[in-house]
């Protein structure tokens, strides 16, 4: 059966992962011999592996999308998406919606997914109760999270710990039920998963390991549950993440063979000669599939049977996985536990949190769990997939250093070795795009490849590729457009900045064509590059600015703020201490608290309230939401203590004195310690300085976050004058060549201590930085005083 214009006719039942991969890569093969038409449930195809940024924010559905309704247009496909298909006529290959719409098929391809397991908990129907599979479910839970309330995850596994990690950065007081002795237990052992309870109980979250629930509690909406030792925890909102099982219903109810899924050949057909199945809703040999890295794999076998080659089969393989929680670094493919004939290569440091396990059997690999330091995972994850003997590598398998330094181990690395699990692109496939398709930035390979748009694990590892196949061609930062609403990068803005002397956003968008108005990744950026660039000259755009930056605040998560004003090192008269707490008293702060950079922070400020509280408390800003520098911490140094060898309380207020507020690509955070001792914690400071006997060390590249960097020393002076040099030209050489947004530390891995070092002992090139720094602090002001607009900030 084929339409008059002679083409197949191909019908995809759903419109996810699945579905769409299978679009593309019959597209890729015959884009002509099909005729193609998709129905999906749902409104739109999206990346279901990001659902956790959309639920926390940090992405919208507009932003993990797959492909908008152009796209299917474009390529001449019938979209029928919000259309749920409920008959399926094998006889005379049609298939019906549940609104009576008929489509005719010469081959007709299920993607129809999984569905939550929800266990046969009494009172699992209770309002609040709810899965977390989709964006529907994602919505759903948003409805239900405000700040304090309480939320219980149920299930330990990967998707379980990224929901809860999502649901307590929304400000839920949360909870995670787990029934086996560990997390993840599938794919971590004992050591690894007491590493990662360890990790999670520091992010606030409670785990509760080997607790089963029984019952649900509440009168229609849930108010807790109940465990099987007796004891109850409250809850607001509870989100089951105990699995899932494949969407075979309606191929069963068409007469598909199905045992837990729709059974598949090798081919990925069916029974039915023309029915086919991909993805989670199949079972192929036995196994079920829930990591997508393997539908790819199915995608492209079927295409290929499609498509009339019909040479690729599909064989279920090994899948790696990563946990996307911020500041938690854990991979694990294949065996986690030794058994019979099954040895373990181990290596551990406690101090460090790093563990690695291999697993090893006749001298090949079957598993590997690392948790704190993966860098060695895709390398050894290659040895596994290809079944290479390791024997002789044994002594030094986790010394690989060269793994880790760019084109050596690239060379090294197998042509057919998984670089993004995700979608299944291998090396070869990523090389062969560049070298045929003349690619040259991570962009172009995640838009030709797929490479790195799902999770973004592999993203270094793409561009340690780029790096080994381009040579000297492979420049990213001035390859990589600012964002996707252009292709010029930040060099080119900046330049056009200082040669033609605009002024604003405005006039920088329209002399370089930017495409549209800008977002709200470029907008911020090209409104600081202009500040930096033309400091005297440069009109601000409020509206360019991230929400913390227009309200001059931190917002929080309930909509209030916080106020922090200005507290020079950290010391603060008795005056001051009164006039913020008549504020907190005045404005009812629900919370005043003694931040990190030795300030005070009032918490749970209303919009309304921002601006008087300023005019009240008349102390300059701490710039505590800003990029920008932020605070100089010191010790009492020689002044007060005993060990002190120099006076670092005076010198940390004339530094925080001379910065505040100058805007920088990413928040500056300095130290000053009097003493070796380094009290002031200027060893992990993005500009930390160490008085010594006569002398005084500067230090650079400290990170005390979510990643942790140990500053690097960068010179030793006698004065203290000579100490300000050096920090002015370190600051404003940050300031011009850093991308907006880059932490110190980061630029400087980039640019190269040596390099900085070099241009900072350059009398005219470090004369010139000082003199350009000295043009902008002069341009500062406070903002609160200055502030023109008597209306409270807009969100």
């Amino acid at each position: 059966m084929r339409e008059r214009n002679g083409k197949e006719r191909i019908v995809v039942i759903g419109n996810g992962m699945a579905g769409t991969a299978c679009v593309e890569e019959i597209l890729k093969l015959a884009p002509a011999r099909f005729d193609v038409t998709v129905f999906g449930a749902e409104r739109l195809s999206y990346n279901r592996v990001l659902l956790a940024q959309v639920l926390t924010g940090e992405k919208t559905l507009e932003d993990i999308s797959l492909h908008n309704r152009e796209w299917y247009a474009g390529k001449g496909i019938n979209l029928h998406a919000g259309a749920r298909i409920t008959e399926i006529k094998r006889r005379s290959r049609v298939v019906v919606t549940e609104n009576g719409l008929e489509a005719p098929y010469d081959r007709l391809i299920f993607a129809t997914g999984s569905l939550p397991l929800m266990p046969p908990i009494p009172g699992i129907d209770k309002e609040g109760v709810l899965p977390f599979r989709n964006i529907g479910d994602c919505e759903r839970i948003a409805s239900f999270c405000g700040a304090g309330g309480r939320a219980v995850v149920i299930g330990g596994g990967l998707l379980g710990l990224e929901a809860a990690w999502s649901l307590k950065k929304l400000g839920m007081e949360t909870t995670l039920v787990h029934i086996m002795d560990r997390l993840m237990e599938r794919q971590l052992d004992l050591r690894a998963a007491s590493f990662l309870k360890d990790d999670i109980d520091k992010t606030g979250i409670k785990v509760l390991l080997n607790k089963k629930t029984e019952a649900f509690l509440g009168n229609g909406r849930v108010e807790g549950l109940k465990l099987s030792d007796g004891s109850t925890i409250p809850a607001d909102l509870v989100v089951v993440s105990t699995g899932i099982r494949p969407n075979a219903e309606l191929a069963r109810s068409a007469g598909i063979y199905c045992n837990r899924g729709i059974v598949v050949s090798d081919c990925m057909q069916t029974y039915d000669p023309a029915v086919f199945a991909v993805g989670e809703c199949v079972e192929h040999r036995g196994a079920t599939f829930g990591l997508v890295g393997p539908i790819f794999d199915q995608a492209r076998v079927l295409a290929n049977h499609l498509a009339g080659d019909a040479r690729l089969v599909f064989k279920s393989q090994t899948t790696s996985v990563r946990l996307k929680v911020p500041g938690i670094e854990l991979y694990s493919a294949g065996e986690v536990e030794e058994t019979e004939g099954v040895e373990a290569i181990e290596y551990l440091d406690k101090g460090a949190r790093t563990y690695k396990k291999l697993l090893v059997s006749e001298g090949r690999l079957k598993g590997i769990v690392m948790y704190g330091d993966t860098h060695d995972g895709p390398r050894l994850f290659s040895s596994l997939l290809e079944g290479e003997d390791i024997s002789h590598k044994r002594k030094t398998i986790f010394a690989a250093e060269s793994a880790r330094g760019g084109a050596d181990s690239i060379e090294a690395m197998p042509d057919n070795a998984i670089v993004c699990g995700c979608r299944g692109v291998t090396k070869k496939m990523i090389v062969d795009a560049i070298t045929t398709r003349g690619l040259f930035t991570r962009e172009d390979i995640k838009r030709e490849t797929g490479a790195s748009s799902s999770c973004g694990g592999c993203a270094p590892l793409v561009e340690r590729i780029l790096e080994a196949t381009l040579g000297s061609d492979f420049n990213p930062s001035s390859k990589q457009g600012l964002c996707a609403c252009t292709r010029y990068t930040r060099d080119d803005v900046v330049k056009n900045i200082r040669e033609l002397g605009l002024r604003n956003v405005a006039e920088v968008l329209s002399t370089l064509g930017w495409e549209g108005v800008g977002c709200e990744e470029c907008r911020p950026a090209i409104n600081y590059y202009g500040y930096m660039a033309n400091p005297s000259g440069w009109e601000d755009d409020p509206g360019s600015r991230l929400v913390n930056e227009r309200a001059r605040a931190n917002i929080q998560n309930d909509g209030t703020f916080s106020v922090v004003p200005r507290i020079y090192g950290g010391v603060v008269t008795p005056g001051e201490l009164k006039k913020i707490a008549d504020a907190a008293m005045k404005f009812d702060v629900p919370l005043v608290k003694i931040t990190g950079g030795q300030r005070i922070a009032l918490v749970g400020v209303k919009r309304t309230d921002l601006k008087p509280m300023w005019e009240d408390l008349g102390m300059r800003s701490g710039a505590a939401y800003a990029k920008a520098v932020r605070t100089v911490k010191t010790c009492v140094g020689s002044v007060h203590c005993r060990y002190g060898t120099q006076d670092s309380m005076s010198f940390g207020m004339e530094l925080e004195k001379r910065y505040e507020g100058v805007w920088t690509p990413a928040k500056v955070k300095m130290g000053v310690s009097g003493c070796p001792r380094n009290c002031a914690e200027a060893g992990i400071k993005d500009i930390g300085i160490v008085g010594l006997s006569g002398a005084w060390e500067i230090y650079a590249g400290g990170s005390g976050g979510i990643e942790v960097a140990r500053a690097q020393k960068l010179s030793s002076v006698k004065t203290r004058d000579e100490a300000v040099a050096i920090t002015d030209a370190l600051l404003q050489l940050y300031r011009e060549e850093a991308e907006y947004g880059e932490r110190l530390f980061k630029w400087m891995e980039r640019e190269g201590v040596e390099s900085i070092k070099n241009t900072l002992a350059n009398d005219e090139k470090s004369g010139g930085l000082r003199k350009r720094l000295k043009i902008s602090l002069s341009s500062l002001s406070d903002p609160w005083k200055e502030r023109a607009v008597e209306r409270p900030p807009a969100a």
